[in-house]
């Protein structure tokens, strides 16, 4: 394991906030009853920065970060990536940025054109409205996957060349797969194994239907992260079928590693997931575990391989 922990990590998907300096209303004054991970107290109860980060981390070699948007207040959407950039400038990380518009508001290529004067800026998490559950669906909703003000705005990330984060629960991958194949030369890229919630026989099955189907087109990529479920702890046994199979569908080609510290905090240290990914791909090369801690999140958020310091990366 020690010679695992060489291995070299650009994560993929993390969050950072500061409470004293910006509103983040689902962490400073509404609770979300619905959060996936049940109770999150413990993240309303402080800050999290590139120190609180890399101390966290300090037993790997992390030598890059993608920063994805925390749900900070809405009204300054362009003031978490200008807040970002200096952190950069002033700590080392992030090494990119994925922010936010409603891609359904008139104003959303205002904000992208805003987003865009930072050099860090890669592309867009912008969440489409869900159901609570399969048999809640109502296809058609606005500001959801078949809106068509919501595609209008989501057309403009092929205009700037930017990214789409997808992170929509497992029953809504078939319309994700959609828009996919409508947007063909728009990079996608699937948060947090597409959530494999329900780990009973017709569960993984409804989630491996939903995976094949986004992972059809080859525009779509994976974020092996968020792991963590309501009522369990990280485990590598509980994880392990999963994490095997995501790989499997998307090919570790199109697969890659984020943490969602400090998130994923709730369920497991930092130490824990990644010495827990490590024993689950004990059996992959060299070249392939690069792929999928560093090399793939490098050229799909097109971070400079000399920040990554690996030629293969």
């Amino acid at each position: 394991m020690i010679r695992l922990r060489q291995q070299r990590i650009l994560d993929a998907h993390h969050h950072f906030w500061d409470l004293e300096s910006a509103h983040y209303p689902w962490l400073s004054t509404a609770v979300d009853p619905h959060f996936f991970l049940s109770d999150y107290s413990s993240l309303r109860a402080r800050n999290y920065l590139p120190d609180d980060y890399r101390a966290a981390s300090a037993k790997f070699t992390v030598v890059g970060t993608v920063h994805i948007e925390a749900e900070r207040e809405r009204t300054d959407q362009v003031g978490e990536t200008r807040w970002l950039t200096e952190l950069n400038r002033a700590r080392g990380l992030p090494s990119a940025i994925v922010g936010h518009v409603w891609f359904d508001r008139p104003e959303c290529e205002e904000r992208l054109l805003a987003h865009l004067e930072s050099s860090l800026f890669r592309g867009v998490r912008s969440k489409p409205v869900c159901a609570p559950s399969r048999e809640e669906m109502s296809p058609g909703r606005s500001g959801s996957m078949q809106d068509e003000r919501w595609l209008r705005g989501f057309a403009l990330l092929e205009k700037y060349g930017l990214s789409w984060d997808l992170r929509v629960p497992c029953w809504h991958l078939h319309e994700a797969a959609a828009v996919a194949r409508d947007f063909p030369a728009t990079a996608i890229v699937l948060n947090h194994t597409g959530f494999p919630w329900d780990r009973s026989p017709e569960g993984l099955a409804a989630w491996r239907s939903g995976m094949e189907a986004v992972a059809a087109h080859p525009n779509v990529w994976l974020k092996v992260s968020e792991l963590g479920l309501p009522a369990a702890p990280w485990s590598i046994e509980g994880n392990r079928q999963v994490v095997r199979e995501a790989i499997e569908i998307f090919g570790i080609e199109r697969c890659m590693f984020g943490s969602n510290w400090p998130v994923s905090t709730l369920r497991a240290s930092y130490e824990t997931i990644v010495d827990g990914l490590l024993t689950i791909l004990s059996d992959f090369s060299e070249i392939d575990l690069d792929r999928f801690f560093c090399g793939n999140a490098a050229r799909f958020y097109r971070i400079d391989a000399q920040t990554v310091t690996r030629d293969d990366c």
